[in-house]
């Protein structure tokens, strides 16, 4: 019997998580946001779901399905994170990886709470939200620290992040 509210409760975590990795993006003005990523996690837990045809997290679904499906997903957001990282033909730096591996975990996490692995899933939106907090002022510390990169080239490098 297919329990709604689980159903219910797991695209609803996916979607939120997806949106807190996107309020993170859009406030510093990455070209992903809230809905974009939303929809990537909202979309993973579907496609996660719909292979283990909606059963519990308690091994009752076919695990080749989960791995088949999963692998479609990964495979598939690549093309929509290829879409943000861009090449500037003035500085020949390029711009948008850390949005398109953001874009690729958002779907992991997706795919994770469509599985109703609720500590994963969580553990997982923490660990990327403190990379977000935390990897910008840390790699600006160790530029200036190992590498003596001026005040320029640290502008340069904040600005491909």
């Amino acid at each position: 019997m297919v329990d709604y509210w689980d159903i219910s409760a797991r695209l609803g975590v996916a979607l939120l998580f997806g949106c807190v990795i996107g309020l993170e993006r859009n406030l510093h003005g990455k070209p992903t946001g809230m809905k974009t990523l939303g929809l990537v996690a909202l979309g993973a837990a579907l496609v996660a779901m719909a292979s283990m045809e909606f059963a519990p997290f308690d091994g009752q679904y076919s695990r080749e399905a989960l791995s088949r499906a999963v692998q479609g997903v990964i495979t598939g957001i690549g093309f929509l994170g290829a879409g943000v990282i861009v090449l500037d033909n003035g500085s020949a730096k390029i711009k948008g990886l850390t949005t398109a591996a953001s874009i690729w975990m958002t779907a992991c996490i997706g795919i994770v709470c469509g599985m109703g692995a609720w500590r994963v899933a969580g553990i997982g939106l923490i660990l990327v939200m403190l990379l977000f907090l935390l990897g910008h002022p840390l790699e600006r510390m160790l530029h200036r620290r190992w590498l003596g990169k001026t005040e320029k080239e640290r502008t340069e490098i904040d600005m491909h992040d």
